[in-house]
């Protein structure tokens, strides 16, 4: 082995051949080298390039973070991004909302700013502008809403304020109807069909709860129940003097949303709000009056100024709501006859009584069509029939049919 300082020597026997082919390899080697660097080049610049939208962020003048904590170099301008939510509810609100009013009942008109004052509002409900003609606005609202007032007063969506009249007024169905000047008025609800709604189906309830300042409020629920008979207490007696046939949700109903919509998924009014069952043990069951029992009310109101309908002069009550065992034995019902409407009492003169109808005769039919409870008698005696005209009712006396036929007298007359 030499040192790299010695002179050279010459080649021995088979060197020459050894050094030809170490001058050979060197210079394959410096050949490799350049490609081997140039491929290290590329590598790395490549690199670098992938990299570099992460290293704008840590660079000076960079107003990012990568920590993600809250320090000056976080970006101060804040992003909002607007999303479309409209939903079938959200335009159901829209076109029916506007619609729904408040309604202030006042008792008087002394001094409003006293504590002490009898003259501030007496309560305040919800109403619902159905109709627009004449220059005159009329408005749905609930009887229990505007009874007593001096002066009503309807609030619209805007929160302008419109006095209104009453123009009639219905404790048994609990419905008034009142007029206003229409110069403000934008919207006019629609009517569906309760008649056509469906269990499960989607409501809104739309209305003023526990006043003004909760106007328009907007909750939903489903259809709970339709063809409902709740009874009601019309004079304070804690006696039962009418039963209100009525639709059921869950759509929350709280004071102030009385009289108020209730509206399907397309935005139509198929109920006006009415009460509520508040007990410890209830829980979600509001009440609604169904539009289609709704329209010959206020027809009436707005043209009498009271509802004219024909009367039997009969008190009711169903056959599901006599027991079994009295069925049989003191109406003496046929066991296929199960349902149908028992007269309770008879009214003297009224037209049952002329008619020769009896205390616990059994209805089960009126001018052909079947009747299988009070509502369904209601719907045919308050939508199919006017005063003065001939009715036809079938009825089980002691185990059997009979016909008779009644002239329908005003119920007023009664």
């Amino acid at each position: 082995m030499g040192y790299y300082d010695e002179k050279p020597q010459e080649p021995q026997e088979g060197q020459e051949e050894y050094r030809l082919k170490l001058r050979n390899v060197k210079k394959g080697s410096k050949g490799g080298y350049f490609f081997s660097g140039l491929i290290g080049v590329m590598i790395g610049a490549l690199i670098v390039w992938l990299m570099l939208p992460s290293l704008v962020g840590i660079m000076p003048g960079s107003n990012t973070s990568v920590n993600g904590d809250d320090s000056s170099d976080v970006l101060n301008e804040t992003q909002q991004i607007t999303m479309d939510t409209t939903t079938d509810v959200t335009k159901a609100v829209e076109k029916a909302g506007d619609s729904v009013v408040g309604v202030t009942n006042i008792q008087s008109t002394s001094n409003f700013l006293s504590p002490s004052s009898e003259g501030q509002e007496a309560g305040t409900g919800s109403g619902v502008i159905y109709k627009k003609a004449n220059g005159k606005a009329y408005v749905i609202t609930n009887n229990h809403v505007i009874e007593g007032a001096n002066e009503i007063e309807v609030t619209l969506a805007d929160g302008v304020k419109v006095q209104a009249k009453l123009l009639g007024a219905d404790i048994w169905t609990d419905l008034a109807v009142l007029e206003m000047d229409a110069s403000k008025v934008t919207t006019v609800a629609e009517f569906g069909d309760s008649d056509a709604l469906r269990l499960g189906e989607p409501v809104i309830a739309i209305g003023n709860p526990l006043g003004l300042n909760f106007s328009g409020s907007v909750t939903t629920g489903v259809v709970s129940g339709k063809d409902r008979t709740i009874p009601v207490d019309l004079n304070g007696d804690n006696q039962e003097d009418w039963q209100a046939e009525v639709l059921q949700t869950d759509a929350a109903i709280n004071p102030g949303n009385s009289g108020g919509a209730l509206v399907n998924i397309t935005g139509q009014l198929i109920g006006i709000n009415s009460m509520k069952i508040s007990q410890a043990t209830v829980e979600g069951m509001g009440l609604a009056i169904p539009v289609n029992s709704v329209i010959p009310v206020i027809e009436d109101l707005e043209r009498f100024g009271k509802v004219k309908r024909p009367s039997m002069g009969v008190t009711l009550v169903d056959v599901t709501n006599v027991s079994a065992l009295h069925q049989r034995e003191t109406l003496r019902l046929p066991e296929e006859i199960s349902m149908g409407v028992v007269i309770d009492e008879v009214i003297e003169g009224s037209p049952a009584d002329v008619a020769g109808l009896k205390k616990y005769d059994v209805i089960v039919e009126m001018d052909g069509e079947k009747i299988e409870n009070m509502i369904e008698l209601r719907k045919h005696l308050y939508n199919e029939k006017e005063v003065g005209e001939d009715l036809t009712v079938k009825i089980y006396r002691g185990g059997e049919l009979m016909e008779s036929k009644l002239i329908l007298k005003d119920n007023s007359a009664v």
